[in-house]
């Protein structure tokens, strides 16, 4: 018998994702309450000029709803940098939630929903790779 030795498989395709950080989803806050994104995560968001910063004690999410910029508690977005990149000055995250990293960090699962918002989960981060390059810089400086 031929067939013996041969083991059942089960065979998943790896999925590429996004392939760098300027053409994916990728948003940092760092700790003064400056909440970058990268030129897509803006676009895919709709390109709004203004957001509503919502706050899920419970879940520890952050959500932005996109909105115009004479709304009610509407935070501007503000481009940044020369590739597109935008800005949002939300330093009342820190006073009135009191979410305070102490680096740079980088939400690893942003995700549009269905409704349109983008949700940023406070429990799922990393030390950002450009704040990691500032400190080996200062180090050496």
């Amino acid at each position: 018998m031929k067939n013996e030795n041969i083991t059942e498989v089960s065979w998943k395709v790896l999925p590429r994702g996004d392939a760098a950080r300027w053409s994916g989803m990728y948003v940092t806050l760092n700790p003064i309450g400056k909440i970058a994104l990268s030129r897509t995560t803006h676009q895919r968001l709709g390109s709004p000029d203004a957001v509503l910063i919502a706050y899920d004690v419970l879940n520890l999410k952050l959500a932005l709803r996109p909105a115009a910029l004479d709304t009610p508690n509407a935070y501007p977005i503000r481009k940044y940098g020369t590739c597109g990149g935008r800005i949002i000055r939300a330093y009342r995250l820190i006073s009135e939630f009191g979410i305070r990293p102490r680096e740079t960090v980088e939400f690893e699962t942003p995700v549009i929903d269905g409704e349109g918002h983008l949700i940023l989960d406070l429990q799922k981060l990393r030390l950002s790779p450009r704040a990691e390059g500032w400190k080996k810089r200062s180090r050496v400086a």
